[in-house]
Parts: structure tokens; C-alpha cells; sequence
């Protein structure tokens, strides 16, 4: 009796641990599966957003750049033509001038001193050709009644015209006087700009040997360059069509202020250098050019139709050469070779690679590569 109750205790012990041990199992499953059903989902693979712009059709212009060098039309040095001294500088060193505008005054005491001696001379052959003149009237009287001989006649009349050729001469010296008088100041031949003086106030100059000043011409103004021969055919097409337009660009501009044309080309190429001088005349109203100063040309030589433009930043270079990154199929990258043409502000011509609508990338080009997921950005409107 004894032994039935230990084995009947034993059971109900074991039954009872048996049915602890399934219930803290299914409390384990539960809290497992209550963590599983918490957790976040897995991020998606990030994708780089890109600026793009579509490749548009359009008509550029054809230029042909050269380095040039400005000239003057006329540069001259100024000196007197009569001497004398220098009394006065009526125009400031550097000055802008007009023609005709007085520059230098020479002392005009000499000057005028034999202008009014000639004028005297000139009085005084002018009452002796008076009387000579109404001597032979009374000659020519006194010839024909008879009171008079040939020889005398002969005389009066000789005398006339001494008289007269003195008077010419005399006059012909007033004349000179007056020039001279005049050289006494000098004027601005031309409109220009006035350089550094050379003499100053109270210097004895003479003739052809006293440098003054030199004035320069600034409008318009020469640009002179040299093509190189192979540049020669295309130019001589355009200027054959109509006159060439020539833009100046001085150092650090993009954009040029001044134009002008093409107006002359050498009759010989250098052989030396496989180049010709050719030469275009240039507006400088507000004398922005000045004589020998380094600029660069452009030459509109013609108009390119249907030209594949995109932004020059959109260019990529490696080893096999300037690429661009296209947006492809299913907004991935997709890298395409392309040859390039002419410029047109920020945007490059495309002969070959690309077509006509397709979305170049334009920006972040250095945090993508061929294959690449992408999300392109919208278009901003073209300016």
C-alpha cells in the first residue's frame, strides 16, 4: 500500500513538471514571434538625384579666333615748322583733342614783325605801279601826237611792268608772312589723344628738329592678326559672301563690347611662318583700345544649322576621350563617346554620340557611373 501511494505521487509530480515545461515553451514562442512581427522592414538602395538637360537643335555661329595687337590709323610726332621760342602747351599732357584744337603756341613776335614789313612793301609798289601806270597814259598821248619818241615810250612801259612784278613779289611775301604767322601755332591735324611733352615752355625749337609731343588716332583703331594659311581659304569664302564681322575680346572677357570688320589682307604669306597679316578696323568711341595693347579677335565667318548643343559642364574626359553621362533605360547611367565641335557661350556643339531629345546629366558627375540607378530632376526652363 505503502509503495502504490509513492508510485502514485511520483506520477502526479511528473505530469505536473511536464506541464510547466510546455507552458514556458509556449511562452518563449510567443515572445519570439512578437519580436519577429515588431521589427522595421530593410532600407531601400538609395538613388542619386542628377540635373539633367535635353540636347536641343539649334544654329550657331562660326567664329575664328586669333591673338591680335591694337594699332593706330595715324600716329604722328609733332614738330615746328617755323623757329622760335616755345611760348605755350594749350593742351595737357594725355590729352583727348579735337582737329584743329591749338596745341603748342611759338613766340609770334618775329612772325608778325615781317608780316607787316611785307604788307608796307606791298603799299609802297602799289602807289609806284599807280603812277607808272598813268606815266604811260600820258606817254601813250604824247607817242601819238609826236612829242614823244619810241625810246621813251619803250621806257614808261618797262617801268609799268617792273612796277607790277614788284608788287606781285611783295605780295607773294605777304603771303609767306602770314603762313609763317600762322606756323606759329600748332593745331591738332587730326582728332586724337596728345602723349608725354617733349619740350618745354621757353625751349628755343627749329625747324624739323625739335620733337614736341606725338598725337595718336583712337577711333577707330586698327586690330592686326595673322591667320594661319589653312584659315585663309575660309576667310577669302566669307568675305567673298558679304564684309567679315570681327569682335574684340580684351583679356579676361567672354563676352566682346567692340566690333568691327575685316578691311584688309595681305598680298604674301609669311613663309616663315605659314601665316598672313591681315588687319580690321575696329569703333573705340569711348577709347577703350589703345595702340599696342594684346587683345583676342573672333572672325564671323559663318552660320552652323542644326547644331546638337549641350551645357559645356555636362562633359566628361578619360583616356578614350570626352564623354557624357545620358540618362538610359529604366533612369540609369549610360556613358557615350562624343566628338566635339564649336562653342557657343556655355554651350559646345556635339557631332557625334548623342541625339537630338536625349537628357544629358549635368551635375554630380562625380558621384555616378555607368549602370548607376538614378532619379533625374526637373528641367529648369532654358534663359
Amino acid at each position: 500500500m505503502r509503495k502504490w501511494k509513492i508510485a502514485l505521487g511520483t506520477a502526479v509530480a511528473l505530469g505536473a513538471i511536464s506541464v510547466a515545461s510546455v507552458h514556458l515553451l509556449d511562452m518563449g514562442n510567443l515572445s519570439l514571434n512578437a519580436g519577429t512581427a515588431g521589427a522595421a522592414p530593410a532600407p531601400a538602395a538609395f538613388v542619386m538625384p542628377v540635373p539633367v538637360a535635353s540636347v536641343v537643335k539649334k544654329t550657331i555661329p562660326i567664329y575664328l579666333d586669333y591673338a591680335a595687337r591694337t594699332e593706330p590709323i595715324r600716329s604722328i610726332t609733332l614738330q615746328a615748322r617755323v623757329p622760335g621760342y616755345l611760348q605755350e602747351q594749350t593742351a595737357q599732357d594725355g590729352a583727348d583733342v579735337r582737329q584743329g584744337d591749338t596745341l603748342y603756341k611759338i613766340s609770334p613776335d618775329d612772325f608778325q614783325a615781317a608780316l607787316d614789313q611785307a604788307k608796307a612793301q606791298v603799299q609802297r609798289d602799289t602807289a609806284t605801279l599807280d603812277y607808272a601806270r598813268s606815266n604811260l597814259g600820258r606817254g601813250t598821248e604824247l607817242a601819238k601826237s609826236g612829242y614823244l619818241d619810241k625810246d621813251s615810250f619803250d621806257q614808261r612801259t618797262s617801268t609799268l611792268r617792273e612796277a607790277q612784278a614788284s608788287l606781285a613779289l611783295n605780295q607773294a611775301a605777304v603771303r609767306t608772312a602770314e603762313l609763317n604767322l600762322s606756323y606759329a601755332e600748332i593745331h591738332a591735324p587730326f582728332p586724337g589723344r596728345l602723349g608725354r611733352n617733349q619740350a618745354s615752355v621757353g625751349t628755343l625749337v627749329s625747324v624739323a628738329g625739335t620733337v614736341l609731343n606725338t598725337l595718336v588716332q583712337l577711333d577707330p583703331i586698327y586690330v592686326t592678326f595673322n591667320p594661319s594659311e589653312t584659315d585663309l581659304a575660309q576667310i577669302e569664302e566669307a568675305r567673298a559672301a558679304g564684309p567679315i564681322e570681327v569682335e574684340v575680346l580684351l583679356p579676361g572677357e567672354t563676352e566682346a563690347h567692340q566690333k568691327g570688320e575685316l578691311t584688309f589682307i595681305d598680298n604674301t604669306i609669311d613663309h616663315s611662318t605659314g601665316t598672313i597679316t591681315t588687319r580690321a578696323t575696329i569703333g573705340n568711341a569711348k577709347f577703350t583700345l589703345l595702340p599696342g595693347q594684346y587683345v583676342r579677335v573672333r572672325l564671323h565667318v559663318k552660320q552652323q544649322p542644326d547644331a546638337l548643343m549641350v551645357p559645356q559642364v555636362a562633359l566628361g574626359s578619360s583616356q578614350l576621350g570626352k564623354y557624357l553621362y545620358v540618362v538610359g533605360k529604366g533612369n540609369t547611367v549610360d556613358q557615350r563617346l562624343v566628338s566635339l565641335g564649336p562653342t557657343s557661350g556655355d554651350m559646345v556643339a556635339i557631332l557625334s554620340g548623342v541625339a537630338e531629345g536625349d537628357q544629358v546629366i549635368t551635375g554630380n558627375l562625380q558621384k555616378i557611373g555607368p549602370g548607376m540607378p538614378i532619379s533625374p530632376l526637373p528641367q529648369k526652363p532654358a534663359t
